[in-house]
C-alpha cells in the first residue's frame, strides 16, 4: 500500500464493506490504501493498517474513557486518546509532548483534528445509517504532517465508535 503522505493531497474515503460485519476500507481515487478491523462486533478493539504502518486501538474506562493507541504486536502506547464525551471530542496526545484537540459536532457526523493554534489539520464528513462511509479532507499545509496517517486511521475507528454508542442509545 502506497504512504498516505504521498497520497493526501488526493483526499480519502472510508467506507464499511458489509452493514453485518466491522471491516471497512480506506481509499483514495478509488484505490485501496488502509483498512480498520475489528476483532468482534461487539468490541473496541481494532486494527488499521496503511502504507505507513500498522496500529491498534482499543478504548478503555467508563466514566473516564482513554483509546490506547499501539503499534502492530508491540506494548507500550504510542499515543492515546482522552475522551470527553460532554464537549463532544476529545485530545490524542503523544509521549512526546504533542496534543491535538478532536471535535465532533453534535450530529457526529463531522469530526476535525487541530493543532494548538487551532488550525484544522484534517476533517472528517461521515453519513450512512446501516453502512458507514467518511469523506475526509486534509487541511492546506497538513499534507506532509508526520501524524496525519495515524489520524486518518485513528479518527475512522473514532467515528465508528461515536456511531455505535448512538445506536445503542
Amino acid at each position: 500500500m502506497k504512504s498516505l503522505l504521498d497520497i493526501a493531497h488526493h483526499g480519502f474515503e472510508w467506507s464499511q464493506l458489509s452493514a453485518f460485519k466491522q471491516n471497512y476500507e480506506l481509499r483514495s481515487r478509488s484505490e485501496l490504501v488502509g483498512s480498520l478491523e475489528f476483532r468482534s462486533a461487539f468490541g473496541t478493539f481494532a486494527t488499521a493498517r496503511c502504507g505507513d504502518g500498522c496500529w491498534t486501538f482499543k478504548r478503555v474506562g467508563f466514566w473516564k474513557r482513554l483509546i490506547s493507541i499501539r503499534a502492530c504486536n508491540s506494548e507500550p502506547d504510542i499515543a492515546t486518546f482522552r475522551d470527553n464525551t460532554w464537549s463532544q471530542g476529545g485530545t490524542l496526545e503523544f509521549p512526546d509532548g504533542r496534543a491535538f484537540k478532536v471535535t465532533s459536532n453534535f450530529w457526529k457526523s463531522r469530526l476535525e483534528f487541530q493543532n494548538s493554534a487551532d488550525e484544522v489539520l484534517l476533517h472528517f464528513d461521515s453519513s450512512g445509517l446501516f453502512k458507514l462511509k467518511a469523506t475526509v479532507h486534509v487541511g492546506k499545509g497538513s499534507e506532509h504532517h508526520p501524524a496525519l496517517p495515524l489520524m486518518v486511521l485513528f479518527g475512522w475507528y473514532y467515528l465508528v465508535m461515536m456511531h455505535h454508542e448512538s445506536a445503542a442509545a
